[in-house]
């Protein structure tokens, strides 16, 4: 399993985008407000959310828009006085899209589904561990496809190898981002690009928890992924939660 030239662009881009967590706030932020009836967000907004200057905030809107992870629209904003209309950020949510090429976000549904129904005929703990050892495979072939700095930098760590982690998985549609808490190293995915499928076998979970595994392992140079220490899945969608939680 190798990756293509066109994948490694890509997880270079969303380095760049997101490499910087007060920018991985503000597209959080812009996120929430954007779909249904919520209208984006504008760079005052953001500055009083995130607590930065509102030309900082505008900066990292408008990089977020130059990748093309925020859409910039204009008008009044429902319930706004009288003035001059605002600058509104609005989350692209239908896929990445990076260098005018788009990535759709969701996998193949029948695919998915297909593989769900087959693990559900194995005993528990049988399909689990497959799941695990797929991503394990795909985490480590991911992993090869980051050359360069990014992989000379990523060697060092178990802790400088997350975001590296976190910027692949979102290559992939997981919307992800690295985060140290209380000694606990956290894998953070705020989209599942397996959607209700996982919903219905939550098994495939586990597929996750193989890649970061199998990307920690490739990264960090260790002989083997039960070198990288416990890995673990702390909240899932799948089983109701916000987000999904992997701890290494």
């Amino acid at each position: 399993m190798s990756t293509s030239p066109s994948f490694t662009a890509t997880v270079s881009a969303i380095t760049d985008a997101f490499g910087d967590p007060t920018r991985r706030s503000i597209y959080v932020l812009a996120k929430e407000h954007s779909g249904g009836d919520q209208t984006g967000v504008t760079a005052s907004m953001v500055a009083a959310e995130v607590g930065v200057h509102a030309n900082v905030a505008r900066h990292h809107l408008d990089k977020l828009a130059a990748g093309g992870y925020l859409e910039v629209v204009s008008g009044k904003v429902p319930g706004a006085g009288a003035g001059r209309p605002s600058k509104r950020y609005v989350a692209v949510t239908d896929a990445l899209k990076i260098n005018d090429i788009e990535f759709p976000v969701r996998s193949d549904d029948l695919l998915l589904s297909l593989l769900g129904r087959a693990l559900d005929r194995l005993p528990h703990a049988e399909a689990e561990s497959l799941a695990e050892e797929v991503g394990q495979e795909y985490g480590r072939a991911m992993a090869d496809g980051l050359t360069g700095a990014t992989l000379d930098q990523s060697r060092r760590s178990v802790r400088s190898a997350m975001q590296a982690v976190a910027d692949a998985l979102t290559a992939h549609g997981f919307a992800a981002h690295a985060e140290g808490r209380n000694d606990q190293l956290r894998i953070i995915n705020n989209h599942c690009p397996f959607g209700e499928v996982a919903t219905e076998h939550p098994v495939i979970c586990a597929v996750d928890r193989g890649m970061v595994k199998g990307m920690l392992a490739a990264l960090v140079d260790v002989d083997g992924e039960d070198s990288v220490g416990d890995v673990k899945t702390e909240s899932s969608f799948a089983l109701g939660d916000r987000f999904c939680s992997t701890a290494v």
